[in-house]
């Protein structure tokens, strides 16, 4: 056995011999709307609000704070719902983003609680807006980014909640974002540089003056986060000049930088800002866990007193203006994620509710962080989750190998976290071991192991995950047969990637929403994307030069189809715009065209991943019957849980064990 897994398997509550399959738990518990959800306290602490379901779509409710069950919904969407919305600091205003079946093209609402009228801020056509920034000190105005201009570029905007009217205050000559002040100002605008690089302009002058650049290799991990009131320090996530990303703070006038906080696990996730003050309170750091320090004593304190009531990790998900009172979300794998009411003058934690009831005494299971080494010796962070009932040796191994699922996380440039996961859950539940590694890319662990991912998507990247893989082989807790492959976006790219270029490693796949053809997939991305060309050309490779198409191609599951020799299942938004419906009709139609089963799935209603809860329910309905087939283990049968679906099945309904029979075909 190796060293990490010795310091990882200690399954205090395994035991011994077999023991009884814990219940089947409901797949709509899992991936249903959540009861409550996405809680935040008003500026003034007086209300409480958070998203529920109406008639089976979420909306925005709000009630007392000291009485969340008296809460009644202020939002009336009947179609795809709503997932992010906040409190203006009238007290009275709640903006919330919609877009309209999973496009992308985003509306800003804004909901006046006293008359209960709701109006669109960014009435536009095809366009995406964004909340760039709100402030108590200008309470009913906000800043919004709108490309209603230009499609590729985001003009800021300065809007008034009680009119509608609105006032462009910078029109973007080629700004990827901005830095904005509590004075509803954009005072800085960040863009690439030359040489691949980022550069931070001040744009208050006349002409724009560079205040911080720096190199393609630190883009990932270096970036700007708040401006102190004054004007003249800038709070930043730096990784220059070193590899873990430090909390700092820049004086303009000198140039100087102060490390605030760094850690040599891992880089600082984030920053937590003083409310009206901006001032550093507390910072984050997540390496197998996250972790939070305070910064002042008062912080600290908070914290510490947390820490001594949550068994869990916990973060800050609301404030009042006066930070008195926090919003904390405690999250643990074996328990629903859980959202309580702090009042740190009074050390006061009251419990307020979960996000689903139904899995509070659920069999969940529990999640390892665990460390393994790749091929060429990197350290790669990874998390297992094991079957609750299993039979185990004394280590807390399984007696026998087990069916394994790896899931691989989207982005690339992003990461899994310790914790509740619906899907690993869902699927260790099934009987599944379920392995997510940290590949090279994932972010979180410096700028090197970033670094290593350029033009590495279907290389070493790829070889990461076969690492993983054999690596629970070894240890007697995978099945080699039954290894299935798994994940949306990149994930769903890697799943492609698995079946076609090393199908020996897998008995089947799921691959939801992602891309087959690197070139046409970075030739179709949404026009607000255009400006981080340099970066994805950077990072994934050139689809403008021939030698660049050629290598991508080399890439690209869609050249390897002819290998596929294991069964695959697909799920696609017709509406996607990061990763278009074309990428998987192109694999899917290969396929057919070459006589290889596929099974493919096509939500006419949705974008880049499944949002409405009929189509989340049908496509994991599909999945759950597609693993039992392949993997073996248990399932819920398919029942209902197309009712109410968008979807279309394009081809391969005959492969899904139930499908035809719940289509009503069979």
């Amino acid at each position: 056995m190796t060293n990490a897994l010795l310091t990882v398997v200690v399954f205090a509550a395994l035991t011994l011999g077999a023991s009884a399959q814990p219940d089947l738990i409901a797949r709509d518990a899992l991936f249903g709307n959540p009861e409550r959800a996405l809680v935040q306290i008003s500026p003034d602490g007086s209300q409480l609000s958070y998203i529920a379901p109406v008639d089976g779509v979420l909306n925005v409710w709000v009630g007392p704070a000291d009485d969340p069950d008296a809460a009644q919904p202020i939002t009336q969407d009947t179609e795809r719902g709503i997932i992010d919305y906040g409190w203006a600091h009238t007290g009275r205003h709640i903006l919330y983003s919609r877009d309209s079946g999973g496009d992308e093209n985003t509306h800003v609402y804004v909901v006046d609680l006293e008359s209960g009228e709701t109006t669109d801020l960014t009435p536009y056509d095809g366009v995406q807006a964004r909340i760039e920034q709100l402030s108590y000190l200008h309470p009913e105005e906000a800043l919004l980014a709108v490309n209603n201009r230009n499609p590729m570029l985001h003009d800021v905007y300065r809007v008034n909640l009680l009119t509608g009217e609105s006032q462009m205050v910078v029109e973007n000559p080629g700004f990827l974002g901005y830095v904005t002040t509590l004075e509803l100002e954009a005072v800085m605008g960040v863009t690439f540089s030359p040489d691949g690089g980022i550069v931070v302009v001040d744009i208050t002058g006349e002409e724009p003056k560079p205040v911080l650049g720096y190199g393609a290799e630190d883009i990932m991990t270096t970036s700007p986060i708040s401006l102190s009131p004054d004007g003249r320090t800038l709070y930043l996530i730096d990784s220059r000049g070193r590899d873990k990303a430090a909390f700092c703070s820049m004086d303009l006038d000198s140039g100087e930088v102060t490390v605030i906080a760094e850690d040599p696990r891992a880089d600082i996730g984030d920053g937590m800002m003083h409310p009206t003050e901006r001032t550093p309170q507390a910072y984050s750091v997540n390496y197998l866990r996250s972790e939070w320090h305070g910064l002042t004593e008062d912080v600290q304190e908070s914290i510490d007193f947390l820490a001594s009531r949550l068994s869990g990790d916990f973060s800050v998900a609301s404030r009042t203006t006066d930070d008195s009172k926090w919003i904390v979300a405690h999250d643990s794998p074996e328990r629903p994620v859980e959202y309580y009411l702090l009042d740190r003058d009074a050390e006061a934690l009251d419990y307020l509710f979960s996000i689903r009831s139904e899995l509070e005494n659920a069999p969940l299971a529990s999640m390892e962080g665990l460390v393994l080494t790749t091929r060429d010796g990197l350290d790669m962070p990874a998390y297992l989750t094991l079957p609750t009932g299993v039979a185990t040796d004394e280590h807390g191994l399984p007696v026998e190998p087990l069916p394994l699922v790896l899931w691989v996380h989207g982005g690339p440039w992003s990461r899994e976290g310790w914790g509740y996961h619906p899907i690993h859950q869902w699927l260790a539940n099934r009987g599944y071991a379920v392995l997510a590694p940290q590949f090279r890319g994932s972010t979180g662990f410096g700028k090197g192991y970033i670094n290593a991912s350029n033009r590495e998507w279907g290389g070493t990247m790829h070889e990461d995950l076969l690492d993983a893989v054999q690596w629970a082989i070894d240890e007697g807790i995978a099945d080699p047969e039954r290894v299935a492959i798994m994940g949306g976006s990149y994930g769903g790219y890697s799943t492609l990637v698995g079946v076609t270029m090393t199908p020996d490693v897998f008995c089947c796949g799921v691959d939801l929403v992602g891309p087959a053809n690197l070139v046409t997939w970075m030739e179709n991305i949404p026009p607000y994307w255009v400006p981080m060309l340099p970066l994805l050309k950077d990072r994934v490779g050139d689809y403008e030069s021939e030698e660049g198409r050629e290598f991508l191609m080399s890439r690209s599951p869609i050249t390897y189809v002819d290998q596929i020799s294991v069964p695959l299942l697909v799920g696609q938004g017709a509406n996607d715009p990061r990763v278009v419906r074309g990428e998987s009709d192109q694999i899917v139609e290969t396929m057919e065209a070459k006589g290889i089963p596929v099974t493919y799935l096509v939500y006419p209603d949705e974008g880049h991943g499944f949002v409405r809860e009929p189509n989340s329910l049908s496509f994991w309905a599909v999945t759950e019957a597609f693993l039992a087939e392949h993997l073996g283990g248990r399932m819920e049968p398919i029942g209902d849980d197309l009712e109410g679906s968008s979807m279309e099945v394009i081809t391969g309904a005959e492969q899904i064990p139930g499908l035809e029979e719940a289509l009503g075909e069979g």
